[in-house]
């Protein structure tokens, strides 16, 4: 099967086989704002054909591929919402020479503090087969989610803007003149860790501390690597004290350099913290929609012969 995980942004695309091993893989930007110019089936077909895959070969989709935006809308599960019945309620794509599925999101009623993901949950579905009865999840992004989880039920979550803010600031206020050509964030960075300190000790003073990032660096010529790290920092120790993570510990849905700005968060805050790969987790939680989908299939065409 391919397994796909179509974000607003990015696209990333993986052959994978009868037992869940990957085969091969495709990443790019060719995300739905992408993909709303150039057509949704041109950009999978393109990068089907690139990794050799044969004709007819399924496909699962998770992400913004099923959004309103995006190639063909698919719901919400509202909470409390079981993971192990995605397959259940994911749309098909018709008229296609292969059959393409795509996921549902999950939604949190208004009466509980309103709250969409799309895409999150099937990491989830990946992540709780090996997250050992963690009840606390987090994956970082563009917009952080915080999940509360009993095993594979999604009970209730919170979404934190906290990359997309950071993203903001960087380049369209004030800060992004002391933020100029600065370098990538590294987790060991001494003013990452005093920003995360400052929003996780300090959350209510946090467009405070942010302008003194500005005056900081006016008076004291704080570098451009300093100033970002701090804001970096500041922004994701304030989400995690927003979050309230308690003392029972957090299963960390992460990758690459996310992984390790959270990790050191987390240390600094005194959190602890189990890490589990993201693009592991998506990739499982993708091919066990699969096989559920595989599986009610050949029940159903048993059934009908019998």
């Amino acid at each position: 099967m391919a397994a796909v995980d179509w974000g607003t942004k990015r696209f990333r695309l993986w052959l994978m086989g009868n037992d869940g091993t990957v085969l091969a893989g495709s990443t790019s930007d060719d995300g739905i704002a992408a993909a709303r110019e150039a057509g949704f089936h041109a950009i999978l077909e393109k990068h089907l054909a690139g990794l050799e895959a044969p004709s007819g070969l399924p496909v699962v989709i998770c992400g913004m591929a099923g959004s309103r935006q995006g190639w063909k809308e698919s719901g919400y599960l509202s909470v409390p919402a079981e993971l192990d019945d995605l397959w259940r309620h994911a749309t098909q794509v018709s008229g296609l020479d292969r059959p393409v599925t795509i996921l549902p999101g999950i939604s949190q009623a208004p009466g509980q503090s309103s709250d969409v993901m799309r895409g999150e949950e099937t990491k989830l579905f990946g992540a709780s087969m090996e997250g050992h009865g963690a009840h606390s999840y987090c994956i970082p992004g563009q917009h952080s989610k915080w999940v509360l989880m009993a095993k594979s039920q999604v009970q209730g979550f919170r979404t934190f803007m906290t990359g997309e803010m950071i993203d903001v600031l960087s380049r369209q206020t004030i800060l992004q003149h002391s933020l100029e050509g600065a370098a990538e964030v590294e987790a060991g960075d001494p003013a990452f860790s005093t920003g995360v300190r400052d929003g996780w000790l300090n959350p209510g003073k946090l467009t405070n501390t942010l302008f003194s990032i500005r005056a900081g660096d006016l008076l004291e010529h704080r570098s451009p690597d300093e100033n970002r790290a701090r804001l970096t920092g500041l922004m994701i120790g304030a989400e995690l004290a927003g979050a309230e993570p308690g003392t029972d510990g957090v299963a960390l849905v992460a990758s690459g350099q996310l992984a390790q700005l959270y990790q050191s968060a987390f240390a600094t805050c005194g959190i602890e913290v189990r890490l589990i790969d993201a693009e592991i987790a998506v990739q499982r939680g993708l091919f066990e929609v699969w096989r559920a989908l595989v599986s009610a299939a050949y029940a159903h065409a048993r059934n009908s012969r019998s």
